[in-house]
């Protein structure tokens, strides 16, 4: 586990931002205009549950910073896989709901694309406003595409995304699957993940635009088998043999 915190007044109002939808699952501490105080990150595996409140207690002891002055808490919605997004989002949910403070769920996808913008290549070989095509897994097989503003769109395996000649691929949690450049890219977003979650989630905590505790939900890669979406259909999972 890997921690960057900058001490702090334990009287300092501060934001929370959660996200598990990668691999890698993230906890950051950030003052109300979305400056980072603090941000761990630590291979996540399948310990999401185990590791979350114990991490998100180490970031703000180690911060000065008290629990009781959370103002507003972030979450990453996804895409991402079930368990992960389930553990995180409900952690989130429950701190909002014990603290009596605002939560507001940020597209994980969206946030990595905005630290995509943020990080420049070695020797500024990456391009200012270069469009930006993010590709996460959705299955051993299955790839998701995400672009700023649009739907994700899955791309069922041997299937290649249509890039447009000036879009930079990213790629995240992919190592085998994708060139080896946009994994790269991929690493040097998710190193930004923390901070793009705390600059999107203030900036509407800032506004006013909150999301309502009951009806945020994560943005799953496919739902469990017998799972049924908002919508009332049963979306069952594909079988990977």
């Amino acid at each position: 586990m890997t921690a960057d915190a900058t001490r702090s007044d334990g009287r300092r109002e501060w934001l929370l931002a959660i996200d598990t939808a990668t691999t890698r699952a993230i906890v950051a501490a950030g003052a109300l205009d979305g400056t980072p105080l603090g941000i761990t990150t630590w291979p996540a595996g399948r310990t999401h549950g185990e590791q979350l409140l114990p991490a998100i207690g180490r970031l703000h002891g180690e911060a000065n910073l008290r629990r009781s002055r959370i103002r507003g808490v972030i979450v990453g919605t996804g895409p991402g896989a079930f368990t992960g997004l389930r553990v995180g989002i409900a952690t989130a949910k429950a701190l909002a709901h014990e603290l009596g403070v605002p939560i507001v769920g940020v597209s994980t996808g969206e946030a990595l694309l905005a630290a995509a913008s943020d990080t420049s290549e070695p020797a500024g070989a990456s391009r200012l406003g270069a469009r930006r095509l993010l590709l996460l897994p959705a299955g051993p097989n299955d790839r998701q595409a995400v672009r700023a503003g649009d739907p994700v769109v899955l791309l069922p395996g041997g299937t290649e995304p249509d890039l447009a000649p000036d879009e930079e691929l990213i790629a995240v949690d992919l190592d085998d699957r994708a060139p080896a450049d946009a994994v790269a890219r991929g690493e040097r977003a998710r190193d930004g993940l923390g901070q793009a979650l705390l600059r999107l989630g203030a900036a509407r905590l800032g506004r006013g635009d909150v999301d309502d505790l009951a009806r945020l939900v994560p943005e799953y890669v496919s739902l469990p088998r017998g799972v049924r979406a908002e919508t009332g259909e049963v979306a069952w999972s594909r079988d990977h043999r």
